[in-house]
């Protein structure tokens, strides 16, 4: 995308050929890769699960015992236990991969003449890279023209301060993850990707592992837990086993069995999956994730802090009235003071990029004679600052004529403008007035400064005021029905901005936010201690005139009172605030690389009402994750106990089940946790339900004792099942055969019934996954297959059951899972949560 603008004549960029040859000779502008590669990385991670080694151990055993069926069986296990390892991986890195892609920013460089925004990997050595205020430094290079330019170097030397450079500088170069602090500088690009100062650095820091978020702590702890008794087990069914029949290998099976049987290697593999995909899901609504983490906090967000334009607004300012301190009169209609108009016009940027200070330069076009734009060229600039803020431009054409034009707050400039008492009076009416009607107010000044040393603060310039501009900038349609949504999801909405009280108080009305009649500016919250603070953050919902520390004093007191906080963000100033909440988000249109790098989540459209959307994804994530494990706990148990108990008591045909039949229960029950729950729709009052305390145990004792339950109940049945065949004089094999299709059929009404700890059956049956009923439709053709082929039939030693058999194992599969209905049912009769 070119955009024209005037650039000095002697910087012209390079040609397309010029960036062609230059991209064949250094290459592209690409991060460091990984030391590892990805792809052996996992083969490394793969190979040292436990379930595999595991496997690759039952698999030499059957091998020395020459059991060759069952030893190919267990090779193709390894296989396919390795392949949903590295498909499960392939989705999560792809997911990844398309976050990164629309994470990556664009950068402006001179080419061929003209301004244009590129992606910042097409950044080539020699192109003249263009930086102003607020962006960040892409690539290495050494500034060839600048204007009050200064930049923060802390992401490589730790110092936090500003640093003043230009083309004449002792040290004039700029460098890759530098952010510009004022200003705007062209500089020519000497190094790219992993040439760059912090590309080198890059390399240690690929390799440097993230902490665990609370929740993969916990699983992590659960899932090593379960291996240390794994491990205690088989060491115990191995010792016993040994001591009774002396047979080092049959022992070992059976050891081994038990200890497949209990490791739950599903679960985090299904976090990252989860997790992932979750982030994908959030991309196609337009949200980027650009860290993944933060997908775990967004369930249990308590606070939204947003500020006002763009965000609550619409964003497009169109001009209500203009006071004109020359006649003392409020313009309004269209009748437009020419003065206020062209001061404001030239306190504004020469490109603008503020919708603001777009309507000022077309106003500027419509109301004056001549355009004497052209003719003037910007010679100094003073940043939008102070407390409240003002900004100051100073023009000059070649032969010297002057304009210096400020405009900002009109607190800001009624300081620096001395009026007489009466005027100032009579300027503060008529602020009170226009501020009541929400509209967003700016005064505008004029200098005649005639020196050429400039004062180190624009405060210091003599001003002379001018006027105000009154612009009103409505709330967005939907708006109202955002924050409903927020507060039925039990989240409590903040309004932070640098605006004024009224007009602040005056929007937050027309968009629906509650006590909206109190509002505290940023000096008063600050002299508070924290306590006080965090009783005002409690009882207040607008916060005006807010600087960069009064944001992060507030995000900080938020936190410290437990809150979870998710704060909205678009400017430089923004960045701390941003970077200290738990859920960083910035705007994607109108947002700075400031804002967008301190941010966690980046709304493409600007549109809050995605944050709705993201508070909802997060919420069915953790449910989803949890309805996972307790499916796995509940499965897991029957299938323990169902290989331990006939070897510890005693019965009559102990080795019941063998790791095939074991290996093939895992590989059902993998796809089951971790593609069939992620795919399952969010429950009908997710929405409706506080907020998740991001601290809490991930299971409850009361959740963990109801998959205990579960899992217990099956077990009865399918041992149930178990002497029932016995006492009808089956063989092995015929036992086995009941055995095996109970649990299976089990396993597939457990999947069912646990699509919801709440909701019926039936309720869950209208939230359609397809998924899952294509896992159940595979698992129950494969059993299908294993009963009635034969060949498949010899190999896991079982049977064709006839019908009689086949339907009291698929009715006591049904009622040792179908109970936990009953109890639902009692739950929602009670009106409990989930």
């Amino acid at each position: 995308m070119a955009v024209k603008i005037n650039l000095p004549e002697n910087i012209t960029g390079l040609d397309d050929a010029a960036v062609a040859a230059s991209r064949e000779e250094y290459g592209r502008n690409l991060p460091p890769e990984p030391s590892i590669n990805p792809v052996l990385a996992l083969l490394k991670e793969i190979l040292q699960e436990p379930m595999l080694m595991l496997l690759i151990a039952v698999t030499a055993i059957y091998f020395v015992l020459g059991e060759w069926g069952e030893a190919y069986f267990m090779l193709a296990a390894i296989a396919v236990v390795s392949g949903i390892s590295f498909y499960q991986d392939s989705r999560s890195r792809k997911a990844l991969e398309a976050l990164e892609k629309m994470n990556e920013p664009l950068s402006k460089v001179v080419r061929n003449g003209t301004l244009q925004s590129i992606p910042t990997t097409d950044i080539v050595t020699g192109d003249m890279l263009v930086v102003s205020e607020g962006s960040t430094i892409n690539a290495d290079g050494v500034i060839v023209h600048s204007n009050d330019f200064s930049v923060n170097e802390s992401a490589l030397t730790g110092e936090a301060y500003a640093v003043f450079k230009d083309a004449g500088s002792e040290n004039p170069r700029v460098y890759s993850g530098t952010v510009v602090v004022s200003g705007l500088a062209i500089c020519r690009v000497e190094q790219i990707g992993d040439q760059t100062r912090i590309g080198q650095l890059g390399k240690a820091i690929l390799d440097i592992r993230e902490e665990p978020t609370p929740l993969q702590q916990q699983i992590e702890r659960f899932v090593k837990g379960m291996a240390i008794i794994g491990i205690g087990v088989f060491l115990a069914v191995w010792l016993y086993n040994f001591i009774q029949s002396r047979s080092l290998t049959d022992s070992l099976l059976k050891g081994l069995t038990l200890a497949m049987s209990i490791l739950p290697e599903e679960i985090p593999v299904a976090f990252t999956t989860f997790m992932a995909l979750g982030s994908r899901r959030l991309m196609q609504l337009g949200i980027i994730v650009k860290k993944i983490r933060t997908v775990e906090a967004l369930g249990s967000a308590t606070v939204i802090c947003t500020d006002k334009t763009g965000t609550i607004t619409e964003n497009k300012m169109s001009l209500q009235s203009a006071y004109n301190a020359a006649d003392q009169t409020l313009y309004q209609d269209g009748r437009w003071p020419a003065a206020v108009i062209r001061a404001a016009m030239w306190a504004s940027e020469p490109v603008p990029f503020d919708p603001m200070e777009k309507t000022l330069h077309q106003l500027y076009e419509q109301t004056t004679a001549t355009d004497e734009r052209p003719q003037y060229h910007m010679v100094h600039e003073y940043p939008l600052e102070g407390k409240p803020p003002m900004m100051t431009h100073v023009f000059e054409t070649n032969d010297g004529q002057r304009i210096i034009a400020a405009k900002g707050a009109p607190e800001a400039i009624l300081r620096v403008c001395h009026l007489p008492e009466a005027e100032k009076n009579n300027v503060q009416q008529q602020l009170s007035q226009l501020a009541e009607k929400g509209y967003r107010l700016l005064g505008v000044a004029t200098s005649d400064f005639k020196g050429t040393d400039y004062p180190a603060q624009q405060q210091e310039l003599p001003f002379t005021f001018v006027g105000l501009v009154a612009f009103y900038d409505p709330p967005k349609a939907n708006i109202s029905q955002v924050f409903q949504q927020f507060y039925e999801a039990g989240i409590d909405i903040k309004i932070i901005t640098g605006d004024n009280s009224a007009t602040t108080r005056a929007i937050a009305a027309q968009a629906g936010l509650r006590h909206a009649a109190e509002a505290i500016d940023g000096d008063a919250l600050m002299q508070q201690s924290l306590p006080e603070m965090q009783a005002t953050l409690l009882r207040v919902n607008i916060f005006t005139r807010m600087f960069p520390e009064a944001k992060l004093a507030a995000i900080n007191a938020l936190k410290a009172d437990s809150q979870v906080v998710a704060m909205t963000g678009d400017g430089v100033n923004d960045g701390p605030a941003l970077k200290a909440a738990h859920i960083g988000i910035a705007m994607g249109q109108k947002g700075t690389e400031i804002a967008k790098q301190a941010a966690a989540l980046i709304l493409v459209n600007d549109d809050l009402s995605g944050m709705v959307d993201a508070v909802a994804i997060g919420r069915r994530i953790y449910t989803n994750i949890k309805k996972a494990v307790q499916y796995i706990i509940s499965i897991h148990i029957p299938i323990i106990l169902t290989v331990s108990l006939p070897l510890f008591l005693g019965w009559a045909y102990p080795n019941i089940f063998t790791p095939v039949h074991v290996i093939f229960l895992e590989l059902i029950m993998g796809p089951t946790c971790s593609i069939v729950y992620e795919n399952e729709p969010m429950e009908p009052n997710a929405m409706r339900l506080p907020p998740r305390p991001i601290g809490q145990t991930f299971l409850s004792f009361k959740e963990m004792a109801v998959s205990l339950v579960q899992g217990l109940f099956i077990t009865a049945g399918v041992l149930g099942v178990y002497q029932y065949s016995l006492s009808q004089g089956h063989d092995e094999t015929y036992v086995r055969s009941m055995v095996f299709t109970t649990l299976v059929l089990a396993n597939v009404f457990l999947t069912q019934v646990n699509r919801s700890f709440y909701y019926s059956f039936i309720t869950s049956m209208r939230n359609h996954n397809k998924l899952m009923v294509g896992v159940i439709l595979i698992t129950l053709a494969l059993l299908a297959c294993m009963l009635y082929i034969p060949p498949v039939a010899g190999f896991f030693h079982i049977t064709a059951l006839d019908i009689r058999s086949l339907l009291i194992c698929a009715g006591v599969g049904a009622v040792s899972v179908w109970w936990f209905e009953i109890w639902k049912w009692n739950k929602r009769c009670r009106n409990l949560d989930i």
